[in-house]
Order: C-alpha cells, then structure tokens, then sequence
C-alpha cells in the first residue's frame, strides 16, 4: 500500500484498533489478516484491543451476517455495522468499545505509577 511508510506513525503508542471492512467482498477477508497483523499483533496489542466492523451498504445482500472467520480473526470482537437499520446498536458497540481502551489504559498507568513508587 502507498501509505505504508505512514505505518510507524500510526502506530506509535496506540492503544486500540479498529479495522472496518467490507464483508461481501473476498479481497477484503484477506486484507483483514495482514492489518491485524500489523497493526495488532506486531505492536503486542491485545485482542481486546482490537474492534472488527463488517460494514454492511445500503441494499447489499445481508447474507454475511453470519459471517466466519479463521482463527485468528474469529478471536476479535465482532460488530455488524448497517448505518440504516440500526446506527443505534453501532454506537453503543462504539461507547462500549472506547469504555474498555480507557480503562485499559488507566489500568496500564495505575500499575506503571505502583511499579515506579515500588
């Protein structure tokens, strides 16, 4: 991708990640593996970090909400987003993903003060 050399910088203390795809079309369930890969794995993020949202179009077919996918995809949270049934349900899956970082995150600073003060 001509944005890869952008990478590092993205990643540079991130705390959460979300890939958002389009789960009807075949290129994308491939693309979704190289993107955990490195966006995920490779800076020793959690699984719990990371938020999968198969974007659903307007009129598109729908079958794929029974979506699979291979380890070690099928590990991730995994949110159904169709902005005009139910935006609603998309934005509390939003509030309940942001929730979990921040408390990652004040979890991971209470423990590095007390390691510090220790």
């Amino acid at each position: 991708s001509r944005f890869e050399t952008c990478w590092p910088a993205l990643m540079n203390d991130s705390h959460g990640v979300i890939i958002i795809f389009n789960p009807e079309l075949p290129s994308h369930l491939k693309e979704i593996e190289m993107w955990y890969s490195c966006f995920v794995q490779q800076q020793s993020l959690l699984d719990s970090q990371c938020l999968l949202v198969a974007h659903h179009k307007p009129g598109s077919a729908g079958d794929t909400e029974n979506l699979s996918l291979a380890y070690p995809l099928n590990k991730l949270k995994l949110i159904h987003s169709n902005l005009e049934e139910d935006p609603e349900d998309v934005r509390m899956e939003f509030m309940k993903y942001f929730r979990s970082i921040i408390t990652f995150i004040n979890e991971s600073r209470e423990r590095e003060e007390m390691s510090i003060l220790s």
